[in-house]
């Protein structure tokens, strides 16, 4: 072999053996791991404000039937206008105080709906109205979408946390890239038994709420894990 090319081999092993090293570091494996969380938590994103939503026409078409029910009717409009108030950045979901706040926030409009529903079986006259059967469906398939958005963003952030923490990637976590760990949702202290809601402090309800994006088919495929707190 020529002089040449026995440079030229050297600085190629140089390269690869280089190039493995960074890898091995967690160079690659923790934006792989943070990016995948990141799309998780878009997939939550996307199912909560399909949830939101479909509120307004649930309280419009219960009023119909259910004039009466003033208050409970209220404490949904209003605890939407709580959840869908408060905007979580990627760079959020590293903040303990933010992400509590945007999950108590969106487990107020859960409970709030879970009284509507306790409207809807004191009204037959609503129950068999077919457009609010469909928006009910819509409903149920978008919790659903909820509970298996938040069981895999909590996996894929379990993944990044360990990541991040684990040698040798933690070498590149540290000193590339800053990585802090991600929040998980957790269950509420309270999840056992459903907690009392007071909406009695919310201020400046929305005089008018967006109109549901939200098709009929709304039903994806039966969650096979549940996430704590829904």
């Amino acid at each position: 072999m020529s002089r040449s090319l026995a440079a030229r081999a050297a600085r190629f092993a140089v390269v690869v053996l280089a190039a493995a090293g960074l890898s091995a570091c967690g160079v690659n494996s923790v934006p792989t791991a943070e990016e995948n969380a990141k799309a998780k938590w878009a997939d939550v994103e996307s199912a909560y404000q399909r949830r939101a939503d479909l509120v307004p026409n649930l309280v419009a078409t219960a009023k119909a039937a259910a004039s009466s029910e003033t208050q409970i009717l209220t404490n949904v409009t209003n605890a939407r206008a709580a959840a869908t108030s408060i905007n979580i950045r990627t760079e959020d979901l590293s903040d303990p105080a933010t992400f509590e706040k945007f999950q108590n926030a969106q487990n107020q409009l859960t409970q709030a709906l879970g009284q509507l529903r306790t409207v809807v079986e004191n009204y037959p006259t609503l129950q068999s109205q077919a457009r609010f059967a469909d928006l009910m469906t819509q409903l149920e398939g978008t919790e659903n979408r909820i509970n298996v958005s938040r069981t895999r963003y909590n996996e894929a952030v379990q993944e990044y946390n360990t990541t991040i923490r684990t040698f040798p990637a933690v070498v590149a976590a540290k000193v590339i890239y800053g990585a802090k760990p991600m929040v998980p949702f957790k269950a509420d202290a309270g999840a056992s038994s459903a907690p009392k809601v007071d909406f009695g402090t919310m201020e400046n309800p929305p005089a008018a709420v967006a109109a549901p994006r939200g098709g009929a088919n709304d039903n994806p495929a039966p969650a096979t894990s549940a996430v704590a707190g829904q």
